[in-house]
């Protein structure tokens, strides 16, 4: 009898639980690509990080008045100074962060859910449905944005509802022109003829054909969006029309106290300034990157995206 050598071969890779994991490694090949992408997308983690704690990032109160600190300049002690009620800008602006991303998040879902269902239903059933559709969505983004948002503000009254819902209906509209077009060229082709050909309802067509195929569209839309949003927010507080204080915006922040003392205490603008264009340039350069990569005319051309 004899006895056999059984050799072990070593494998050339390291086992699966020990490789580094894909969702790092997309990651990490998505920074190498678009660095811009990847700062924006770090800036966007910061401040959803100083929104969802900011009760434990911000050192003070954001309403408490700080004996003896009345317009004190940026220090260790107040990073960003304090303003003319003695309160910390630091913590007011990181609690501001919190009302910008909840007005960004909450604006752009409800946006995004009534510009799809209004492009894709009126791409898919088309005909006289489309017109008048199309139509509606004309004469409405015929009109200035700043006054049909305004107009709404008044109709609606000052709230955080109240902002969302408006800003929503002012966003719907431009974006299911969009979500139109990607449905249309959806629709086209032959295997949505295929789905209808053997017996498949409108309403599986739509989720299972047409929905995931403009799916990338309408993630593009949200990310650009929330840097439009946010600006858009910030605007409204500075005219009077956003949140009522005393809860912190960085629009009402610069429309208050920082326009009003902006020549003796310039930190009482600025900082609330730089939080509201970091934060727009964050999600433009991230929804810039992304669409560079969701769109499949544009994967490794190496061509700039065509605005939507």
């Amino acid at each position: 009898m004899t006895n056999s050598v059984h050799t072990l071969s070593v494998p050339e890779t390291l086992p699966r639980t020990w490789r580094l994991p894909s969702l790092v490694k997309r990651v990490l090949r998505f920074a190498r690509r678009k660095p811009l992408g990847a700062i924006g997308g770090a800036i966007v983690l910061a401040l959803l990080a100083m929104a969802i704690f900011a009760d434990q990032v911000a050192p003070y109160p954001y309403a408490a008045s700080i004996q003896g600190a009345r317009m004190k300049p940026p220090s260790v002690q107040f990073w960003m100074g304090t303003d003319n009620l003695s309160r910390d800008i630091w913590s007011r602006v990181v609690y501001g962060a919190r009302i910008s991303v909840t007005v960004g998040f909450a604006t752009v879902a409800l946006a995004t859910l009534m510009a799809t269902v209004i492009g894709v239903s009126s791409a898919y059933l088309g005909g006289a449905y489309d017109i008048v559709v199309q139509r509606v969505v004309d004469a409405w983004m015929s009109f200035p944005a700043l006054v049909v948002v305004l107009s709404l503000m008044a109709a609606l009254g000052p709230g955080l509802p109240n902002l969302i819902l408006a800003l929503s209906i002012l966003g719907a509209a431009s974006a299911s022109r969009v979500i139109r077009g990607a449905a249309l060229s959806v629709i086209a082709n032959p295997y949505v003829e295929a789905a209808r050909a053997v017996g498949a309802g409108h309403l599986r067509i739509v989720l299972l054909y047409v929905l995931p195929n403009v799916m990338a569209t309408i993630i593009i839309l949200a990310t650009i969006g929330l840097g439009t949003v946010i600006l858009a927010e910030s605007a409204l507080s500075f005219l009077g029309f956003g949140i009522p204080p005393p809860y912190p915006s960085w629009g009402a922040m610069l429309s208050g106290s920082g326009r009003s003392f902006m020549y003796y205490a310039p930190w009482m603008a600025l900082f609330p300034a730089g939080a509201i264009s970091l934060a727009v340039f964050g999600f433009n350069m991230l929804g810039d990157a992304l669409r560079d990569v969701l769109d499949p005319r544009l994967r490794g051309s190496g061509r700039s995206p065509a605005p939507l």
